[in-house]
């Protein structure tokens, strides 16, 4: 009998430990395809030389010249300030971003943190000196949830806005559910596209797809590896009957400080960028190089970094 006793697991008992298993949080909607497109290179064309200048741990700016030799050569200069509060190791609150070219264009970025689990973002854009766009959003994060609201260019006299909300839910320790709506507005037109999205992360793999009325994304990120990374994209849009495949990959030479990337997609065009860290010196080169085999085109780019 009293061994019996011991043994029992009451209904209560049973709920309490279910709540002991602690689910992560989701993070932001924005980033669901994240792991997969680092794997992939971004293109690069010309030559661009990029300074970094680290003046404390809250300031700091950068001169970023690029010389084309498909479009316009251009100079952009760059400043960040970063507050003091931290509530995680990749973010400090407040952090004001702004970037300014030599047509005047303008990009800056203001975000703080409204209470403990609401963030709030504000973006201006300009274009040649004149006013193009400009954003708010707020977001909350609970401990298993995450919810975005975006007005995007909200514009009373001529009734026209655009609305986007996103919500993230984690369902077990690996799954994430949730979905976003975009609401746009114009000239007594009304539009309302639902997509749905889902999220699945297991040691070594991570597969994500967003589905909805406009066509559907899916990922697929594997890392084989501390040296070996690899990607693979699929994204078809229902409107303009359109289809599209991508495979990246990623390897890493510690040893040589060397990162390679490179990538192969359903319109034949191949590419890769090397990576070179010089240590001890604060210089980083790259170099890319293009291939688009369908329009018979081909281009690469050389970069500089230093700081």
């Amino acid at each position: 009998m009293g061994n019996g006793l011991v043994a029992y697991c009451s209904p209560k008992s049973w709920r309490r430990q279910k709540k002991e298993v602690s689910l992560p949080s989701p993070g932001s909607f924005d980033e669901l395809h994240k792991s997969c497109k680092e794997v992939f290179p971004q293109q690069m064309e010309g030559v661009k030389l990029i300074i970094n200048k680290h003046f404390s741990n809250h300031f700091q700016i950068s001169h970023s010249i690029h010389m084309s030799t498909v479009g316009l050569s251009s100079y952009h200069f760059n400043a960040k300030y970063f507050g003091d509060h931290q509530p995680s190791p990749s973010e400090n609150f407040p952090t004001l971003i702004g970037d300014i070219d030599n047509m005047g264009s303008l990009n800056a970025q203001i975000m703080c943190l409204l209470a403990d689990r609401v963030r709030s973002k504000s973006v201006f854009q300009t274009h040649h000196s004149k006013f193009q766009t400009w954003q708010i959003d707020a977001e909350y994060r609970g401990d298993t949830c995450t919810g975005t609201l975006t007005f995007g260019n909200p514009d009373i006299i001529n009734e026209s806005v655009i609305m986007v909300t996103h919500f993230l839910q984690s369902i077990t320790p690996r799954l994430v559910l949730g979905g976003e709506l975009v609401y746009h507005q114009r000239m007594g037109e009304e539009m309302a596209i639902l997509t749905l999205a889902g999220k699945y992360t297991a040691q070594n793999w991570v597969a994500t797809l967003n589905i909805g009325y406009g066509g559907a994304h899916a990922s697929y990120y594997h890392k084989a590896n501390e040296q070996i990374q690899v990607g693979v994209e699929f994204e078809a849009n229902t409107r303009l009957q359109e289809t599209s495949f991508a495979f990246g990959y990623q390897l890493n030479i510690p040893k040589a400080n060397v990162v390679f990337k490179g990538s192969v997609d359903s319109s034949w065009c191949v590419g890769g960028v090397l990576e070179k860290k010089l240590h001890p010196l604060p210089v980083t080169l790259a170099l890319g190089a293009f291939m688009n085999h369908l329009k018979n085109k081909f281009h690469c780019g050389f970069s500089i970094m230093v700081g």
